[in-house]
């Protein structure tokens, strides 16, 4: 009997050992390896994205990720490398023709001012909002495939709040990518239709 006791106490302490061996190499092995999750912030998951893989299949999503780069722009806190990598990320978005009236260095010294423009104001984007995708417009124009979407912006600064629209005309380049190849502002009733 004793001898019984002995062999359970000794294999409880061994599988107490293998399991305690186990869970300490693991988190050992985490803390080396960098598997510790870091939640990264709205703007550096702008920018980490990698368009190359993984540019967004329709006009429709094309707007709702720029939504997310202004939202960057004009919400968020960043560095001037940030600025540049959202801007970076931006122009990835446009169509060869708009990157031709808009070279970078004209492009970012606009940019700056209008965030500079929209902080002294004290304006957020509260809300954005992209048509449905029944609403998304389809056109050939100069034998190229082109598609209109328009976007709400709900806007708050010191004296309340207001609703901004906008069209983006968007065209296929060769590689079958949606790029943006204009945007202007329309009124509530054009959003509407």
């Amino acid at each position: 009997m004793k001898r019984t006791i002995v062999k359970v106490v000794i294999g409880v302490l061994l599988i107490a050992i293998v399991v305690g061996g186990y869970f300490g190499f693991t988190r050992y092995r985490q803390s080396f390896s960098g598997e510790e999750s870091v939640e990264l912030t709205a703007v550096q998951k702008v920018i980490t994205k990698n368009l190359d893989s993984s540019y967004p299949a329709t006009p429709r999503e094309v707007v709702k990720f720029y939504n997310r780069i202004l939202a960057c722009f004009y919400n968020e806190s960043y560095s001037e490398t940030e600025l540049y990598a959202l801007g970076d990320q931006a122009r990835e978005l446009f169509d060869e023709e708009l990157l031709a009236n808009n070279p970078r260095d004209q492009y970012f010294a606009d940019l700056q001012a209008e965030i500079d423009d929209y902080h002294d104001a004290k304006r957020v984007i509260t809300n954005s909002g992209v048509c449905d995708t029944n609403d998304v417009t389809f056109q050939t124009v100069d034998g190229r495939e082109c598609a209109y979407v328009s976007a709400s912006y709900f806007v708050g600064e010191e004296s309340g709040y207001s609703r901004t629209y906008e069209m983006y005309v968007l065209r296929k380049d060769e590689a079958g990518r949606w790029k943006i190849l204009a945007y202007y502002q329309i009124d509530e009733d054009a959003f509407d239709d």
